[in-house]
């Protein structure tokens, strides 16, 4: 037997569906123009940095600038002026920044996913209740405090230890610079490994202890598989950390422009060049200037490989463990 509603009941459903259409409609609207504020902002500073690198193109050939081994802008504003003709080859600046973030990568590395294991599987509650909020506080320092720290504690250890040993240390050198970055990427690389490592699943865990592996040969055959498109995803994070570093390599490591894989030299990375040339008064139409703006768009273009690179070797590591 039904019931049949009254009217009033049927108008008050009405308005009620009417009112969760309503607050769905608001809030897909809002996620919408959220999103598109994201794209339009990413559109416009890609757009900008082409704009101006196209003038800067205009006036330097693109072949001199990817191929050159020499950077040196200083353009003079006469052509009867020394130094009228400048050198804006990018490889130096290149060079030097994947050596740095190489160092830096090679001390967190380590560092950050050991620590990350032990939090995650050897830890007790007390002492990870100690151990990862002082972690996660290296990650709040501003890097101008690491950049002190390169200069006046590091370099000099990393320069006395080289002379003693008979090597000849440049006051600033790509090794002071690449050891300091490398502390600074450490808590980015164990928070979210830690996390990451925490995800997976404790069924597989106890399925491999209950198959009689030990402790280690399920952390190392089990776990870091099953978490590596995590851990992929902390260190892509870091290396553009490394890629976009500034205070640390003006202080730790100079601005040299030199072709040198020599870590106890000083060199300079692409960031700091773009610093460097939009600091001060500077005619915005010069070449000088305008190749902020090229350096800029082949870092973003760099860094955008980078990202397509990690997300492959994620979806190879998703298919074979799924």
């Amino acid at each position: 037997m039904e019931i049949s509603r009254g009217p009033l009941v049927d108008l008050e459903l009405r308005r009620a569906r009417r009112s969760t259409q309503i607050k769905d409609l608001v809030i897909q609207s809002v996620l919408i123009a959220s999103s598109l504020v994201a794209i339009l902002t990413t559109i416009g500073i890609v757009a900008s940095l082409a704009f101006e690198a196209f003038r800067f193109f205009e006036k330097i050939p693109l072949t001199d600038f990817l191929f050159g081994l020499e950077w040196s802008p200083q353009t003079a504003i006469r052509e009867d002026q020394v130094g009228s003709s400048g050198a804006f080859g990018v490889i130096p600046l290149l060079t030097g920044t994947l050596l740095i973030s190489f160092i830096a990568m090679l001390v967190a590395t380590p560092l950050g996913l050991l620590s990350a294991i032990y939090l995650a599987e050897y830890a007790k509650p007390k002492t990870r209740g100690i151990v990862k909020p002082l972690l996660e506080l290296l990650a709040g320092i501003p890097t101008v405090v690491y950049g002190f720290f390169a200069a006046l504690v590091i370099a000099p250890i990393v320069r006395n230890t080289g002379s003693g040993m008979g090597f000849e240390i440049s006051s600033e050198s790509a090794l002071a610079a690449g050891l300091v970055m490398g502390i600074m990427l450490v808590p980015f690389i164990s928070s979210l490994s830690d996390d990451v490592i925490n995800a997976v699943p404790q069924a597989l865990r106890d399925a491999s202890l209950g198959m009689g592996a030990t402790s280690s040969e399920t952390i190392t055959k089990v776990v870091l598989p099953a978490a590596t498109p995590g851990i992929m995803g902390s260190l892509l994070l870091a290396i553009s950390r490394a890629i976009g570093e500034t205070m640390i390599v003006v202080m730790a490591a100079g601005l040299a422009a030199k072709l040198s894989l020599n870590p106890l030299e000083a060199v300079t990375t692409m960031t700091v060049q773009i610093v460097t040339l939009l600091t001060g008064d500077q005619e915005f139409d010069s070449a000088k200037t305008l190749a902020a703006f090229a350096i800029a768009l082949f870092l973003f273009i760099l860094t955008l490989g980078l990202n397509v690179i990690a997300l492959k070797i994620v979806d190879t590591y998703k298919k074979q463990y799924d």
